[in-house]
């Protein structure tokens, strides 16, 4: 599975259990980290555990592989290393907070997933 179809998986798995602002962001030309930055977020802490876990399975059926996986003790920033995606899953006020897509996104590089 290449980065661009599983950043969508993802995003699309996030959206199917109510996430909410999620945010795709292609940051191939900022970093050798990864292909692809997903932001989402969820309303409590157990909704985004739910979210990083639910993500986890989709790539995993579809052949994918998780490297890392960090937060998911206090679930307010939750952070899956999928290798060219990363996934980072916050609880409103954190993400607030950090506001990672002031620091990634250029305008061009974002897409936004809704319902």
């Amino acid at each position: 599975m290449d980065s661009k179809a599983k950043a969508k998986l993802i995003c699309e798995t996030l959206l199917s259990k109510k996430a909410h602002d999620v945010l795709k962001i292609d940051v191939s030309e900022q970093t050798i980290l990864a292909d692809y930055f997903i932001i989402a977020s969820g309303k409590s802490s157990p909704q985004v555990k739910a979210l990083a876990e639910y993500s986890m399975e989709a790539v995993e059926k579809a052949g994918g592989e998780i490297r890392r996986k960090e937060g998911l003790t206090d679930c307010r920033w939750v952070v899956v290393d999928f290798g060219d995606v990363i996934l980072h899953v916050f609880h409103d006020e954190t993400r607030l907070f950090y506001n990672l897509e002031r620091l990634w996104a250029n305008g061009a590089n974002i897409e936004k997933f809704e319902d």
